[in-house]
């Protein structure tokens, strides 16, 4: 069974989502709370100004907001990096996210260096 091919709009809609869902199943304590906040921050801020680049006009908005999106999959790496030493039976979904973001913000460099 091949993975569905996705564009990258609904790639980083699903990166957010799939941070998001995980975040609920995660114990609520003191020490997941602050990194939880900023993942969420961070892994909707990849989509979100992914989405403002392809809908504003200019080509230094444009570039600007994909540079805003490469740097928040970057921080999302980071907090789910501080997530998974916290919480060692979620290893695999973790990586697996740190797998797409890295994967987003390769993407991104890669668009932003064609333009």
């Amino acid at each position: 069974m091949s993975k569905k091919v996705y564009d990258l709009e609904e790639r980083t809609y699903l990166f957010a989502k799939n941070c998001r869902l995980l975040l609920y199943k995660l114990p609520k304590t003191s020490a997941n709370y602050q990194d939880s906040k900023q993942l969420i921050k961070s892994s909707g801020s990849v989509a979100a100004n992914y989405i403002e680049a392809n809908e504003k006009l200019g080509d230094k908005d444009f570039k600007f907001r994909l540079k805003i999106s490469r740097k928040e999959a970057k921080e999302s790496i980071l907090w789910l990096r501080l997530l998974k030493d916290l919480n060692e039976p979620f290893d695999d979904k973790l990586a697996d996210l740190v797998q797409e973001a890295d994967e987003l913000r390769k993407i991104l460099s890669t668009i932003i260096n064609k333009s």
